[in-house]
């Protein structure tokens, strides 16, 4: 996951609430060895929209055994994209850390339902 550069142009409440941001558990996390930029294959599931994949340069600070069981926070509806032959269908947000390679995930501080839309 890159840092963002610029700011973005500024977008309409509209842009933001098209914008489909749910939590999930991750079930399945491994190296994904084709990547040019170290990232992890993760399976998460988002309860009745099924189990999504998506690819995440998060191995700087979490290990992939480490990340089965954690919730996380993802986009569920961009377009999927091919990442080093895998097919990514959701985008986990994570806050980078200035000056590092490191990702911190974020995830809601509670338990809350798999599937769950971010208010």
């Amino acid at each position: 996951m890159a840092a963002p550069t610029e700011t973005a142009e500024p977008s309409s409440v509209e842009d933001f609430f098209r914008t489909e941001i749910r939590a999930g558990r991750i079930v399945k996390s491994e190296p994904n060895e084709k990547a040019r930029v170290p990232a992890y294959k993760l399976w998460i599931d988002f309860g009745d929209l099924g189990v999504k994949q998506s690819s995440a340069q998060i191995t700087a600070r979490y290990s992939a055994e480490a990340l089965v069981g954690r919730t996380v926070v993802a986009v569920t509806n961009f377009p999927p994209r091919r990442i080093a032959g895998f097919k990514s269908e959701v985008l986990v947000l994570g806050v980078p850390v200035e000056g590092t390679d490191e990702v911190v995930l974020l995830a809601p501080d509670a338990d809350v339902p798999l599937g769950a839309r971010i208010a």
